[in-house]
Parts: C-alpha cells; structure tokens; sequence
C-alpha cells in the first residue's frame, strides 16, 4: 500500500477504534464482539508496522508500554491538587449544609432554572478508594499524566498512564480544547484485584493488600509493560483548566461534557436539590457499596453551580464547597490476645484471632478469621501482635497485616493443634494441602450433622425418608450424637418431632431397620473417610474382605489398593487410629448392622475389570445406583459420558443422548435384560 493510502486507511481505523473503545468504556454499551474489535486493532498494527514513520503518540496502538524508566521526573502542579475536608455522619454533614446556605446567602434568595429557592443544588458521586491523577492534553493529545504528591508537586507517570484503555490518549469530537488539565481516579477494579492476587500466589509471589494499594504500585513502576499487564481503569471527576473551549456553569453538566470527550465516570453520579437527597443518596449508595465493581470509602459531594463555587472559594487547603462524606472506617489497628481454632461441619480448623474489642466498619469488632494454617505461617501472627483488621459490610472480619516494629519481644510462633480441640482426636495436614481436619468424624460433635447426613444418604447406607431436616431435628433435640444413636430410636423419640406423624414415624424406623443388612463397600463410603468415595471404598473392600483386615492395615499395605495414594493411605490409617471412631463402629455392629464378608483380593481377576460402562434411561427392576454398584462389583468403571474408551452403554427406557451417542461410534449397547442375565451370571442378585 502506498504512503498516502496507508495513512488514510490508518486514520479511518483510529477513529473506528476510539470510536469503540469509547462505547466499550465510557459508556458500557460495546456495539462490536471482542474479536471483531481485535481484527481492526490487529490491521492498524500491522499497518503502523509496515509504516512506522506514520506512528503518533496518541495511537490505539501506543498503549502497550515501551522501555523502563531510569526513575520519576517531579511535576509542578499548575493548579495545586487540594484534598478534601471530611464529614462523618448526619449531623455533620448537615452542618456542612448550613454553612454553604449561610455563606451563600443571597445567592440562594432567587432559586435557580432547576430547583426551588434557599437550597443549594449537589453532585454527588462514590468517593473511589484509588490514586489520584492529573491528566494534561494540548490540542486534543495527552501530554502529561501527574500523581497528586504533596499537592504541589507529584510524580510524572505519563508512560504508565497510556497504557490504561480508559484514558483517552487523544479526546473526542470535531471541536476539542486547546488546551485542558483534567483530574480523576484511577482504581484497580475487585474483579481484577482478586485474578492478580491470584496469579502473585501461583507465582510464589506477596499478594496486595488491596486493590488500592494494586492501584498505586502499578502506576509507580518504572517499567509501563508491568502497568500495561494490570487491570486499572480512570474515572474522571473534574476539571481544572481549560482553553479554547468554555465549560458549563455545573458542575454535573462538566462531567457529562467529560463524558462526550471520551472519558469514563461512575455511573452512579447524581444531582439533586438539598441535604435530604445528599443523605438519601450516602444510604443508597453504603447498601449496595459491595455490589459494586470498584472499593469505595464514601461519597463526594460538590455544590453543582460553578458560580457559587466561585462564591464560597478555598480554605487553605480544601475547597467550602464540597466535601468527603465517608463510610465508617472498615481497617483498624487492634491487639491479638489469643488464637484459638474452631471445627466446622466438615471437620476443618479454621484459627480465629481473639482481639482486643476495636470500632471498625460501623461495629465492634473482637474476633476476626485467620482462614487457614498457611495464612498464620505467611504472616508470623503471633499472640500479643498489633495488627490491622478489615471490615467491609457483613464480610467476616480478617487479620490483613501484622505490624512487626510493634511485635513484644517475647512473642512465639503460632503451632497448629496436634488433637481436635473439640472431641480430642488426630489433627491431619496433608503437606499439599491448607486445611487442616480433625480426624474424628463419626464422634465430633463439632461434625454431627454433616457426618450423619452423609451416613444416611442413598449412595451410603440408604435410609429412605432420613431427610436433613430431620436429622438437624434429631441432632438438636439431643436425640442423636452418631450414627450409632440413629439404631436405637423409638416411636416416642419420634413423635414429638415437628410434623412427624405416626405413619412417618413407623416409616422411618423401618427404613433405619433395613439399612442394618448393608454392604462392606457402602458401609466405608458412610463412614465418611476424607478421600475414600465410591469406587475407592469398593477398592478397600475387595481387597481386604473384612473390615477388621483393613482397620489393621498400615499406609505400605493400602497403597497397594487401587487408586489408593499416600494421602489418602494416610487418612484412612488416621481415622481408624480414633479410639472414638472404632467406639462408634462397634456399636454399629453390636446393634445389629452387618455385611456379607468378600473373598479377599477379589478384585484381582474381576470379569469387567478395566472396563469402562454407562447407564442411561431409567431402569424397571432397579435403580440407576442399584446397577452402578453392582457393575463395580464386577470391576467396571461407571461413567456420566460415552466417549470411544467406552466398552458398553446399558440403556433404559426414555434414553437419550448417551444412546446417540453410542450409536454414532458403535459401542456395545445393552438393555436391562441382558444387564440382568449379566449379574445373576456371576452370583449377582438382580
């Protein structure tokens, strides 16, 4: 392509760029898919290439971020960067209000086009918890990009600045300033927060605190390719200066201006007349503060009229009209007085710091959640540390920081528990894992529920009609404390039950009596060992035969098992280690429950060992769990999907898919007849 071509073909396909890159983030409403917009991105890149003499500064494709910086230049503001003053609460903020009517006087006398007289008229908007940046463009072109530093002078950080996609490089429109200094924040929003925390730990390397703290460290990199890989996005809020382009009398109407040169605002922006829609909106705003995309730590409020701006001018260092009206304050510094470790439901130890009482995010604060045993170790919390807590709405507080130049001298390391501290049994950690768990499953109280909705569900000892409201009925009641407990209830231990009947009763007692002939590999799957599911308890039980066998078996021996590998050897030996456990299981057996012993090593020469089956439809004569278990019985792998490793589907009535599919690679199919005929073959009961 010639020269001139190319530059005309360049120029149509920046417009078409910024064009879109101004729908997609400045006004949320992308009119093209992501890679029809990577196409046109694309051809100008390589049309740029190709002419790199017609490269200019303000190009889409000058946002990648060229060579590090040997270090900061300073700039000197030529407006200062003020901050703002602070309100807290209703009744501060309504004194903010006074003094803004007071100082306004006769001002307010006439009223305005909008709203009714001896009001002041406000824009409002989130106060973003980010870094403050000035943007300078000359002709319509970024120039400059400055922190607020002292407020005088600040950092020039133009080179990370163009990189972030809601900056425009150059403004919109037919008719731009010459010349227009406009100030804003830039934020790193939660959802990006959490993905670079994420990849900082798969990468061994120290999390942000939080996205603020992300946001000011990716705008002071030397390097712009580091600033260039980060998920930071501005917010325009003013403007400061401007040149050959006279701006509204308001404030709200500045900002929409704002928005047609190509910059993007909170959409949560408002105006309106007075102090009651001021406190209207804070509320609205705090109740749906952690929906939002970005932290905030409060709102703005500006007086919206440019002219009573003017009016009401500048303390020393913060403008009279407008102000920060913040959120109670969700960090604080408090004092760790003990660490204890709680049991959930599934057994895991969770360490909670018992704080000196502290007010933070708008309520007293004394405990706060450690999470796990590596968050302990990652950050040396030690009894007698002062820390910092965060609070963000109902969030649990957590422990974000030790401050170590506080830390007493006679501190020691936290070390994880060897014995529940509830029920006294084995704590297990296994080295790739986090969590912590006691080990006291069948016993812990701390456990109960779980434990026994998992002993009773269909693919464990089956007990129809055993439902979780009725066990957290039992457990509450003090009816039950295990499994073992659920044999010996009565009628009368049932009736009282809310809506239990006398028919529901003899029901469930029924059912709980029929569960007691079970099946070695259904009673390890109930027993709720952490990493023994299905196919693995069956493993166990051909194998071992009975269960005293495998009760008494060391790690060596189980790793033998199928599928068996050192975590999950360890587990097992872990469990059956719990005095409280084998107590439980002997009264089981003691009460009646029972299984037919296997051939030891049955599963050595099973006719559908290494053999991969898959049901489908529904089944007259059983259930679809019914017939999985009986084909692993026999050795057979039971899959949810057909694929070519497949040996053989077994179709029901009303099959779908599955069927389709198997017909489509000619897998072996079989009805329930033959499955049937299959089982009772080789001793098995249909």
């Amino acid at each position: 392509m010639q020269q001139e071509d190319a530059a005309l073909e360049i120029a149509r396909l920046r417009a078409l760029i910024r064009y879109h890159s101004r729908r997609y983030y400045v006004f949320d409403d992308p009119e093209l898919p992501d890679n029809e917009y990577d196409l046109l991105f694309n051809a100008l890149l390589d049309l740029e290439t190709q002419h790199p003499d017609l490269v200019t500064p303000d190009s889409p494709t000058q946002r990648v971020g060229g060579e590090p910086l040997a270090g900061f230049k300073t700039v000197t503001h030529e407006v200062p960067m003020l901050s703002l003053d602070n309100v807290f609460g209703a009744d501060e903020f309504g004194d903010f209000d006074r003094k803004v009517c007071e100082r306004l006087g006769d001002l307010l006398e006439g009223g305005n086009d909008l709203f009714s007289k001896n009001q002041v008229t406000y824009c409002a908007e989130p106060k973003l918890d980010g870094l403050a940046i000035s943007l300078l463009y000359e002709d319509g072109r970024l120039i400059q990009a400055a922190t607020r530093g002292d407020g005088t002078t600040g950092e020039d950080i133009t080179h990370n600045a163009r990189t972030i996609p809601s900056i425009p490089l150059s403004l919109m429109g037919d008719v731009v300033p010459v010349r227009l200094e406009v100030r804003g924040e830039v934020v790193m929003p939660k959802a990006g927060f959490i993905k670079l925390n994420a990849h900082a730990a798969a990468q061994g390397e120290k999390p942000f605190a939080n996205p603020r703290n992300a946001a000011a460290g990716s705008l002071r990199q030397l390097d712009p390719r580091i600033a260039a890989q980060r998920p930071l996005e501005f917010y325009a809020y003013g403007v400061v200066q401007s040149q050959g382009m006279e701006l509204p009398g308001s404030q709200y109407e500045t900002l929409q201006l704002l928005k047609q040169l190509g910059f993007r605002l909170s959409q949560e922006v408002r105006r309106g007349e007075g102090a009651d829609f001021v406190l209207n909106f804070y509320s609205d705003i705090q109740a749906r503060r952690d929906s939002l995309p970005y932290e905030i730590d409060g709102i703005v409020i500006k007086v919206d009229n440019v002219r009573q701006q003017q009016e009401l001018g500048f303390v020393s260092r913060a403008p009279r009209w407008a102000t920060a009206f913040k959120f109670p304050a969700q960090e604080a510094i408090t004092t760790v007085e003990a660490i204890e470790f709680q049991v959930g439901r599934t057994g895991a130890l969770t360490p909670v710091a018992r704080l000196t009482p502290v007010f933070v995010g708008g309520v007293t604060v004394s405990n706060a959640t450690l999470h796990n045993f590596d968050e302990i170790e990652r950050m040396d919390v030690r009894v007698g540390d002062s820390v910092v807590i965060y609070r963000a709405g109902d969030v649990i507080p957590k422990v974000v920081r030790v401050l170590l130049d506080r830390r007493p001298a006679n501190s020691h390391p936290i070390l994880l528990p060897v014995n529940c501290p509830v029920c006294g049994s084995d704590v297990e950690r296994p080295d790739d894992e986090a969590i912590a768990r006691c080990s006291g499953g069948l016993f812990c109280p701390a456990q109960q529920k779980e434990a026994l909705k998992h002993f009773v569900s269909r693919r464990a000892m089956d007990i129809d009609g055993l439902g979780d409201k009725w066990i957290e009925q039992l457990v509450d009641q003090g009816l039950i404390h295990s499994s073992a407990d659920l044999y010996i209830l009565t009628k009368n231990d049932l009736l009282p039950l809310e809506r239990m009947g006398d028919k529901s009763a003899d029901n469930l007692l029924s059912a709980i009596a029929k569960s007691k002939v079970a099946s070695l590999p259904r009673f390890l799957y109930a027993l709720g060992i952490r990493g023994v599911g299905e196919a693995t308890a069956l493993a166990l039980a051909k194998y071992f035969g009975r269960l005293d066998a495998l009760i008494s078996a060391n790690e060596a021996t189980l790793m033998q098992v199928q599928d068996v590998g050192p975590i999950v050897a360890d587990s097992i030996v872990t469990f059956f280690r719990q005095a409280h456990n084998l107590e439980v299981i002997q009264r089981l057996q003691d009460i009646g429950v029972q299984w037919p012993d296997i051939d030891a090593h049955a599963d050595r020469e099973q006719p559908l060992s290494d053999q991969t089956w898959v049901l489908t439809g529904s089944l007259t004569t059983l259930s679809r769990d019914q017939a999985k278990e009986k084909l692993m019985q026999l050795g057979a792998k039971v899959a949810g999907s057909v694929s070519k490793k497949t040996n053989c589907v077994v179709a029901g009535e009303a099959a779908g898919s599955k069927l389709v599919d198997a017909e489509k690679l000619g897998i072996p199919i079989m009805n329930e007849e033959s499955l049937l005929a299959l089982f009772a073959s080789h001793g098995i009961q249909g």
